[in-house]
């Protein structure tokens, strides 16, 4: 999921939803290339970002061959900030692979968003 933060002339941190995307390959490399393929649509550089939030896993956040690491040599100015809503959204799909109601209700949200 890529969501855009920024803060406009008036001072006020403004979030947009960017898209969602379904990576086959969850390695930093392939990562970081869905990135440069999604800032390349929507004409967005990452010489311009100045934060990248993820997980806390090593292909993400890790010091050598990581999605960070990647990013940052690209940007030195793109600070990584761990990114602790990811918790709770794991604790929802463990709850969710036990009750089938959640789960049939993820996937009808999903079938209307991809519509």
């Amino acid at each position: 999921m890529f969501t855009l933060h920024y803060v406009n002339n008036n001072g006020h941190v403004i979030e947009h939803f960017i898209d969602i995307v379904h990576v086959s390959n969850t390695t930093a490399l392939s990562l970081k290339t869905a990135i440069d393929e999604l800032y390349s649509r929507d004409n967005l550089c990452v010489p311009k970002l100045r934060g990248q939030g993820y997980d806390g896993t090593n292909n993400k956040q890790g010091e050598f061959n990581s999605l960070k690491t990647l990013i940052l040599k690209e940007n030195p100015c793109a600070y990584y900030i761990h990114c602790f809503a990811h918790q709770p959204q794991l604790v929802l799909v463990v709850v969710a692979k036990k009750y089938i109601q959640i789960t049939s209700r993820f996937s009808l949200v999903t079938s209307v968003v991809n519509t």
